[in-house]
């Protein structure tokens, strides 16, 4: 589904490497899980996935297209929310999905079933015609993860999805992303809650200071034998 290879990013002219040689891939069918300290590397990896940075070096590929040579067909295949949901305050929420549902030529139809189921799933049917500076951190995440998903993507690049849902609308995402995947489609996301990484991901990629330090499995990660928590692995990994 998606494949980093040999990925780089440098800033300040070079003096400041975020991202360094970062290799990995992600499978159809699963959840992987991003994790690494602030400024580890893991937003300025998200960006250049979905096409909001250029890398200095390497490839990165989404169902075999090219993001860089094939964007389009690359960004189309893709559902992106951001760790900050910055978005058009003077819409209202139902202006901003149809918005969305413009840019990824979703049919009317569809897209009137789909907004209809996401806003009563999420709770948002009362507050579609409210204008988006109105809402709160909680609704402007829910209203952002609908428009990044009205396209019905194959791989969802999710960035903090979790922070600032209450606790029923983290519960229902979470269960989106598992019926997503056992569809054969894909999440990567990053988070900071390791509880949630644990329990939720397939497999798990911990990148420190640019680096990719350890990926696989959280049995993997925990070497079979060593039952030790995924929050002591962490540390103990990107405390070395």
């Amino acid at each position: 589904m998606l494949n980093i290879k040999n990925v780089s990013k440098s800033y300040n002219k070079g003096a400041v490497k975020a991202v360094d040689s970062l290799n990995l891939h992600v499978r159809n069918g699963e959840i992987f899980g991003f994790l690494g300290p602030n400024g580890a590397g893991k937003t300025t990896t998200i960006k250049m996935i979905v096409g909001l940075l250029n890398q200095d070096s390497g490839s990165i590929t989404i169902r075999g297209f090219d993001n860089q040579k094939q964007s389009l067909e690359a960004k189309k295949r893709i559902g992106y929310v951001p760790d900050n949901p910055d978005i058009y305050d003077k819409l209202t929420g139902l202006e901003y999905l149809n918005f969305m549902a413009d840019v990824y030529e979703v049919p009317l139809k569809e897209r009137k079933d789909r907004i209809a189921h996401f806003l009563d799933m999420f709770g948002l049917k009362e507050a579609a015609t409210d204008i988006i500076k109105s809402y709160s951190h909680g609704m402007k995440q829910k209203i952002v993860l609908t428009g990044a998903l009205i396209h019905d993507p194959e791989l969802w690049i999710l960035d903090e999805p979790l922070v600032g849902l209450d606790p029923k609308s983290a519960h229902i995402l979470k269960d989106l992303m598992r019926k997503h995947c056992d569809k054969g489609n894909s999440v990567f996301f990053s988070t900071h809650v390791l509880e949630v990484a644990e329990r939720l991901c397939d497999r798990i990629g911990i990148i420190n200071r640019g680096k990719l330090i350890a990926i696989g499995t959280v049995d993997e990660l925990k070497k079979g034998e060593n039952a030790d928590t995924l929050e002591n692995i962490f540390l103990e990994l990107t405390e070395k």
